[in-house]
């Protein structure tokens, strides 16, 4: 699905997020009760996003939603940005960023000029991915080696130790390409998180691609308590036979919060009990004859259910 590509596309095209500089003196936008409402994914409304900044914004607090999760590709003005969420009382607690496509001091630049905590990567190749290939990139990215998650837990620790100098944490968002069984019979995942500090790099855990993989994102939250510190709710029609690549395949099958089959409800139960700080519906489009905030609507009523049981 073309979709489903692009924001690890828009990744990969270019390390140059954004043009807003360090900002001096300024209160962190983590928002002040965002544990208390879901958050939303900001590559669900890019498209609307950059057309209409402060209306795609505004329309999401209007929903219900207590803050955004920062896609940085779409994001050209972080003193904008920021102003539109104080206006509209949006916290901003965390965001993507280009680790592993650009210098991970700039990237960590922009998450300052943002002013989230948790400084996220989307996807984290074992090194820079050359020439604009997307084809080729989605490839490598699909046939990782035992070896290339030990280079990702490396660079990844690096990255987490200069977050924690700068004030922040990072942390590892996984797909589905992970989960696939290496020679030794571990996954990806499994030899990533042996070798990581749990220090320095924490998990934001998408429970529909975990699914989608072929993990149980129960057990894998509740075996990280502490470590899990943001959870991306994402449906599926079908996870069965589970797919450990990204493709059109994986992604068409992505559907609105509460439809598919994905165990959302119980991973959100055991992330209760691990101490998971932030909630976030993370939709990718198309959006099946809905709106992305006729999306956003139904996506909220979900989580927000979830949260009031």
């Amino acid at each position: 699905m073309k979709s489903s590509l692009s924001r690890r596309s828009l990744l990969i095209r270019s390390a140059t997020v954004f043009a807003g500089a360090h900002l001096a003196g300024y209160t962190r936008l983590w928002g002040a009760d965002a544990r208390s409402k879901p958050g939303v994914q900001m590559y669900m409304v890019a498209a609307e996003y950059a057309k209409d900044p402060a209306g795609t914004l505004a329309k999401l607090a209007e929903i219900g939603y207590g803050y955004v999760e920062a896609f940085s590709m779409a994001i050209h003005n972080a003193a904008e940005f920021r102003k539109i969420l104080t206006d509209t009382g949006l916290g901003c607690p965390s965001g993507h960023f280009g680790f592993g496509f650009e210098d991970t001091e700039k990237a960590l630049d922009e998450a300052s000029a943002l002013g989230v905590h948790y400084a996220v990567s989307s996807v984290l190749p074992p090194e820079p991915l050359k020439n604009g290939d997307i084809k080729a990139s989605i490839e490598r990215l699909n046939h990782l080696t035992a070896d290339d998650f030990k280079t990702m837990a490396t660079l990844a620790n690096q990255i987490g130790e200069s977050a924690k100098k700068r004030g922040m944490e990072f942390a590892y968002h996984n797909h589905n390409v992970e989960f696939r069984k290496m020679g030794n019979g571990e996954t990806g995942y499994e030899i990533f998180l042996k070798e990581t500090d749990p220090t320095l790099v924490k998990l934001e855990v998408d429970a529909g691609w975990m699914a989608a993989g072929g993990a149980d994102p129960v057990a894998l939250i509740t075996a990280n308590a502490g470590r899990v510190r943001l959870l991306h709710f994402k449906d599926f029609s079908t996870i069965t036979p589970p797919v450990n690549e990204l493709s059109e395949a994986a992604g068409s099958h992505i559907v609105d919060l509460g439809t598919g089959v994905a165990p959302l409800k119980a991973a959100y139960e055991a992330a209760r009990k691990a101490g998971v700080e932030y909630f976030i519906v993370d939709h990718d489009p198309p959006f099946h004859g809905k709106t992305a905030f006729e999306a956003a609507k139904v996506d909220y009523a979900y989580v927000a259910g979830l949260m009031a049981s």
